[in-house]
């Protein structure tokens, strides 16, 4: 899909009504077709897609959502193909989303991730979407978010959502999942090195890859040192112990044991009543983040914001202005709008 700067995306105009009843029907072309309409930046496209979003509401929220991360080369899309692959096996319906902020400057392998997608890209109880080619994290977050409304209402039991590095993506991502499985593998070196306590403490479980061969031996030597770093952190709030497993998605080994754990989870969560709790947190969470997403970008996209920036960071660069005075001027100019 190419975008522009702006990220306008053609579609051919339906009433919202239409899309909604193509998704409700399992189409998958009227589902592909209402996520491009939430992609798109044209005011009018936003306005439907809102209204879209409503309609799809009221059938959404019966997945399971799972968040998937990992360093580059932990083999996250083989894991993706194996573990989706094994839950449509058990007539189970699976969506595969991402999110990739960065692929309009990197030139991101998330499209290339869809075609490693063997067996998911041809599962007609599969549906892959990449994220869009470009955007802010904050634009990408809320496309994913409304997509995972949208798949719900097609009638997907289990939404996995992607996030490619480590970042602030993987924060985004866990303020929307039910489970965060953090995928890592054994023999490159310090097993701790380069990953952050903030993402480790968001696992509910971490799964070790590419446990299959001469690797074997490291891999459990990984598991077990991980498995001691987890019991460091303080309990989460649900009280869930998270837990380390090793798999090699390769040969489709350990996947059911992963499983297990995420129904588990998904049953002392709904037990417990934290599942419910969650998932209203999250909304309350998204209500905020879009009220100052929506601020900051009404703030830079006015034309005498515009006009004034250049003149503030000139007299910041000048020491006539301190940093802090040049904000408060521009936020008196922003809310004086005449």
């Amino acid at each position: 899909m190419n975008a522009s700067n702006k990220n306008v995306i053609n579609v051919t105009p339906l009433k919202a009504s239409e899309y909604f009843n193509g998704i409700i029907s399992g189409n998958r072309v009227s589902l592909s077709r209402a996520i491009t309409l939430i992609e798109s930046s044209l005011e009018k496209h936003q306005a439907m897609a809102r209204e879209l979003v409503e309609l799809c509401l009221p059938y959404s929220g019966n997945s399971i959502r799972i968040g998937i991360t990992g360093a580059p080369g932990a083999g996250k899309s083989t894991f993706i193909d194996s573990f989706g692959s094994y839950l449509t096996s058990h007539n189970k319906k699976v969506a595969v989303l991402a999110i990739d902020p960065s692929s309009s400057k990197a030139k991101g392998s998330i499209l290339g991730d869809k075609t490693r997608m063997d067996r998911l890209a041809i599962d007609p109880s599969a549906f892959i979407r990449p994220s869009p080619s470009s955007g802010s994290l904050g634009g990408v977050a809320k496309t994913t978010r409304e997509t995972i409304i949208l798949c719900e209402a097609a009638g997907f039991d289990f939404i996995i959502v992607e996030t490619v590095g480590v970042g602030q993506s993987e924060i985004a991502v866990h303020s929307m999942v039910d489970f965060f499985l953090l995928i890592m593998i054994a023999g490159a070196g310090d097993e701790l090195q380069g990953i952050k306590r903030g993402i480790m403490e968001m696992a509910d479980a971490i799964a070790i890859n590419k446990a299959d061969g001469d690797n074997l031996t490291k891999a459990k030597a990984a598991r077990a040192e991980f498995s001691h770093a987890l019991h460091l952190f303080p309990p989460s709030e649900s009280g869930w112990v998270p837990r380390v497993e090793t798999c090699s998605a390769l040969s489709d080994m350990g996947i059911d044991n992963i499983w297990k754990i995420i129904e588990e989870h998904h049953l002392a969560a709904v037990t417990k009543g934290y599942f419910d709790f969650n998932r209203e947190q999250q909304s309350i969470f998204w209500m905020y983040d879009t009220i100052t997403e929506n601020l900051k970008s009404s703030f830079f996209n006015q034309q005498k914001i515009k006009d004034a920036l250049p003149l503030f960071e000139r007299k910041i660069k000048d020491k006539t202005i301190s940093s802090y005075a040049a904000a408060v001027e521009l936020l008196e100019l922003f809310k004086n709008r005449k």
